[in-house]
């Protein structure tokens, strides 16, 4: 790991520290484990299977829950793979809404091929030139602080934050998988009933 490169699991974290009301939409693979091994939590929504989706589901999120932050945390190849979704959330007006998206320039959960990313396409520059107001590149863990403040804002984004974090195996730390079990305590962190 180099100076560049962050810990995945200590970033996520503290990234996650002292969330308060914060709701977190993951991305399939490593952000699940990664979220989940920070601390299971009744407003986590883990997604199972939707490659691509992450970013546009915390946007439905914040749309529906606009007095709530909600942060959407992928990885780099989940990302590339819902590009054109960074243009539909920055122009939503959705000013509670984060895109996290942890980059270590590979495809983890397919056996760690380079990725776009890992080949020179930055994707905060993509952000920036879709319209969010608000970019963030993070390669320190005092940085993290920064990205902590931003993901609990309400009125300011939305945002996108790019965590530079090193390549490598993590163990996984699988949350549970039945997706109406997750729906319904989501829900229900939320205060609305199951259906």
């Amino acid at each position: 790991m180099s100076d560049l490169e962050l810990d995945r699991r200590q970033a996520v974290a503290k990234l996650l520290d002292d969330r308060e009301n914060l709701l977190v939409v993951t991305g399939l693979g490593s952000p699940s484990y990664d979220v989940f091994a920070a601390g299971d939590h009744d407003a986590n929504f883990y997604l199972w299977g939707a490659m691509g989706g992450a970013a546009l589901f915390g946007l439905g999120t914040a749309l529906a829950q606009p007095d709530r932050p909600v942060a959407a945390i992928t990885g780099d190849g989940e990302q590339l793979m819902g590009m054109g979704g960074l243009a539909t959330i920055a122009v939503s007006g959705a000013r509670n809404l984060s895109v996290v998206v942890l980059d270590n320039g590979h495809f983890g959960e397919t056996g760690g091929q380079l990725s776009h990313s890992g080949m020179g396409v930055e994707l905060s520059n993509v952000a920036a030139a879709t319209g969010f107001p608000v970019v963030k590149v993070v390669r320190t863990m005092a940085e993290l602080d920064e990205a902590r403040a931003i993901i609990g804002q309400v009125d300011t984004g939305p945002h996108f934050i790019q965590i530079k974090i090193a390549n490598g195996a993590m163990p996984r730390a699988l949350p549970v998988r039945d997706g109406v079990f997750i729906k319904n305590r989501f829900r229900a962190n939320l205060g609305l009933a199951a259906n």
